[in-house]
């Protein structure tokens, strides 16, 4: 497990405001939607209408029995699913007081903290959530993602590293990696790593949205826009390529202003 600096950073300033979701998986607005949802990276959902009664039901067995953890751990994801994270993080933080050990409420309580934009304490909270000993590469991963919101992204990709010994080239790990590459404006070891990543799962629209992305901040649009059309009808590639391009006009403002 990569040993934790006590040197403080700064707050980066990320054009992609939470990578935690990927690793998180959803994780992954100043949130996940501002950075590969906009191209479609969020998976679809069930329309309101057709959650509500679900909802309503998870609910009601909630607070039947709030201090179980296997229904607050569901209810505190469907929170997060359905876009109320600081209930999540309410209903797991309670659930957690509860049963401080339990290392499966530990790490959806990280994760609903992180959608909540709290990256410090989800990255403390993931870290209780499992052991050297009995490492989860998915939560190393999510530490990794808490990190570069942080602005620590040298630390992010050693968690980054841990968790593919354990996951040799897993794809969700690979695209936070190389996201974090992407971070540092290191675009040619982003698209490196991305690719990889896309190789290995070339459904995943998270990262074909994170490719394209990649690739056009290096000034290769067309590829881009290939990537991120695939599969899509007419209407929506065109709504993807807008924000695409909306993206790297973002980017480059930013970087005329340096």
């Amino acid at each position: 497990m990569p040993k934790r600096s006590s040197l403080a950073f700064p707050p980066a300033r990320l054009l992609l405001p939470a990578l935690i979701a990927l690793a998180l998986g959803g994780c992954q607005t100043t949130s996940l939607e501002d950075v590969t949802g906009a191209l479609g990276g969020k998976p679809e959902t069930a329309s309101k209408a057709d959650a509500k009664p679900g909802m309503d039901a998870l609910r009601e067995r909630y607070r039947a029995k709030p201090s179980d953890p296997a229904i607050a751990i569901e209810y505190g994801k469907a929170l997060r699913d359905s876009g109320q994270r600081a209930q999540a993080v309410a209903v797991l933080e309670q659930a957690v007081l509860a049963h401080p050990s339990n290392k499966a409420l530990l790490a959806g309580y990280g994760r609903a903290l992180a959608d909540n934009g709290n990256f410090q304490q989800a990255f403390d909270v993931l870290g209780r959530a499992h052991s050297p000993e009995d490492p989860d590469w998915r939560i190393l991963s999510a530490q990794g993602a808490a990190l570069d919101q942080l602005g620590r992204n040298e630390e992010a990709q050693q968690y980054y590293a841990t968790a593919l010994k354990i996951v040799p080239d897993e794809p969700q790990v690979l695209s936070n990696l190389g996201l974090s590459y992407m971070l540092q404006n290191n675009l040619p070891k982003a698209e490196q790593v991305l690719g990889r990543a896309y190789q290995r799962n070339q459904n995943d629209v998270r990262i074909r949205a994170n490719l394209a992305l990649v690739l056009g901040l290096q000034g290769r649009e067309a590829e881009a826009e290939i990537l991120v059309k695939a599969d899509l009808p007419p209407d929506q590639a065109a709504a993807k390529v807008a924000a695409l391009r909306q993206l790297l006009a973002k980017k480059q403002q930013q970087r005329a202003e340096k």
